[in-house]
């Protein structure tokens, strides 16, 4: 049991890193004995508030457009497109990746909850379209841990690139 608890870091980290990008995603089942385990909660205090989305928690496991700082920042997505078909591509996009639940869609907003190939870790994402057509706040964090070893910071950065070569 002790030699379990030395490795089980180690594991976690092997399987954010190789299973949480949707680009390396295959369907394939959480490991016997830990479904459920490292899901979490959906958290209540997610969402649209004040004209933006939630800021980071200090933990690295997390970002957002409206970080004030620049380890949590990620850049809004930006369109040139109309709204509506912009949202439409992004809904296909992510409708097209694995493992991955559309929670809450509205006009202006999506709740997206990403689940991890492996270890079945969850992470919370979240997309604002801004008022007057300015872009897309972007929020993505980990339910769980204090790293996610990039993955939330990559995710985001593919669905910028995905509807960057869809034309929006």
């Amino acid at each position: 049991m002790q030699l379990f608890r030395l490795f089980l870091p180690l594991l976690v980290s092997v399987c954010l890193v190789f299973t949480s990008s949707p680009a390396m995603a295959s369907p394939v089942a959480v490991l016997p004995g830990l479904n459920g385990v490292f899901t979490g909660t959906s958290p209540a205090d997610i969402g649209v508030q004040n004209n933006q989305l939630l800021d980071c928690p200090p933990s690295p496991n997390c970002v957002s457009s409206s970080a004030k700082d620049e380890e949590h920042f990620i850049a809004p997505l930006t369109y040139t497109t109309n709204r509506d078909a912009v949202r439409d591509k992004l809904v296909a996009v992510l409708q097209n990746q694995p493992r991955t639940e559309i929670i809450d869609q509205t006009d202006d907003y999506i709740l997206v909850e990403f689940t991890s190939k492996l270890m079945g870790f969850v992470d919370d994402t979240e997309f604002y379209f801004l008022p007057d057509d300015q872009g897309i706040a972007m929020r993505s964090a980990a339910r769980l841990g204090e790293s996610d070893l990039g993955v939330n910071r990559r995710r985001l950065e593919q669905f910028r690139l995905a509807l960057q070569s869809l034309g929006a």
